[in-house]
Parts: structure tokens; sequence; C-alpha cells
């Protein structure tokens, strides 16, 4: 018989309680101790899981030292950068650490993007949902086309649908779109 989960046992001994069966009946027929049958007779509702203290690793003594390693890096040519790898035998190297492989990179592919924001070299992650209106959408004609929307410019290739609505200032504000002001110079020519 396939273990029922701890929901369909509660609901089993509620059922069979209110059939007549005692406690010890319950306990025999279900399998379950006697403080297991009192909770599901006392509460429909199961106690929420105990959350565990997190446990101290092996590696908590170098992470300080492998933050340093990270921050180092920010500032090093990209091939002088150091791999997961190389921060690995660092430790065991210089510092004698005894911790594993799987460890180090782990902890680095967590910590590197939290360094990068940190020290302001990358921008913070955002989410724009998208909206489409059709009075808003417009599909780029074959040659290259830049439009101004509420004094914003926006430059498409070919092809691409761009869409502009309150979207365009937060896209501005993270940079993430190549777009500019219409400054005065260039509105008093066109």
């Amino acid at each position: 018989m396939p273990r029922m989960s701890k929901v369909e046992l509660y609901a089993a001994i509620r059922r069979d309680h209110r059939g007549g069966m005692s406690m010890r009946e319950l306990e025999r027929t279900h399998g379950a101790t006697w403080r297991t049958v009192r909770k599901a007779l006392d509460s429909a509702w199961l106690e929420p899981r105990k959350k565990l203290p997190p446990r101290a690793s092996a590696l908590d003594p170098y992470k300080s030292v492998i933050d340093c390693i990270l921050r180092a890096d920010l500032d090093a040519p990209r091939k002088q950068r150091h791999t997961v790898t190389r921060i690995f035998h660092r430790l065991v190297e210089e510092h004698g650490a005894d911790v594993s492989y799987g460890m180090v990179r782990y902890y680095v592919a967590a910590r590197k993007p939290e360094i990068v924001v940190e020290s302001g070299k990358a921008p913070l992650e955002a989410f724009v949902p998208h909206r489409l209106s059709r009075s808003l959408t417009h599909q780029v004609p074959q040659e290259e086309l830049a439009s101004q929307r509420s004094g914003l410019w926006i430059r498409c290739q070919a092809g691409m649908e761009f869409h502009v609505d309150a979207d365009a200032v937060v896209f501005e504000l993270l940079s993430l779109l190549p777009f500019h002001r219409e400054t005065s110079s260039a509105s008093n020519s066109a």
C-alpha cells in the first residue's frame, strides 16, 4: 500500500473516529502514534513545519576570502579574472581549506552577481510588465526609424516592433533602450 500524505492520514483518522473507532484502534489501523492521532482529531490543519536554523558550512570561514577575490576581479581585465577552479585551488593551497569544489562553485555563482550589483557596475534587475495597446504598437518600415513619443526618441532596426508608453520612462531610467531626449537645438532645426 503506498504511503499516504499527512493530509490524507489526518482525514482518514478523523473519518474513522467519526465511525466510532477508539484511539487505540486508530493507532493500530493507521500505524500512527497517539500524538499523531491526537493532533489529527484536535485540528483539521497540519502544524507548519519548524524552520531549522541554517547550518554552518565548512566554507563559512573562507567566504570573506572569496568575496575579496571576487571584488578584486571587478577591476581586472576579463582574461585575468579568477575562475571558480582557480578560486578553489587558492583556498586549498593558500588557506588550507577543506572544502569541496561544488561548495565553492555554488557560493561563487550566487555571490558574484550580488558583488557586481553592490559595486554599482551592473544595473539592478527589474521586471516591467508588457501591456500591448494597438494604438501604440508600430511596425518599423524597412529603413531604420527614429520616432518621438512623449519627448523620447527611440531608434529601431528594420522589421522590429516597438511599444512606447509609460514603460519608456522606466527603460530610460534603467538605461535599457538606446534612446535620447530631444534637445532644443534638434527641435529648432527639425
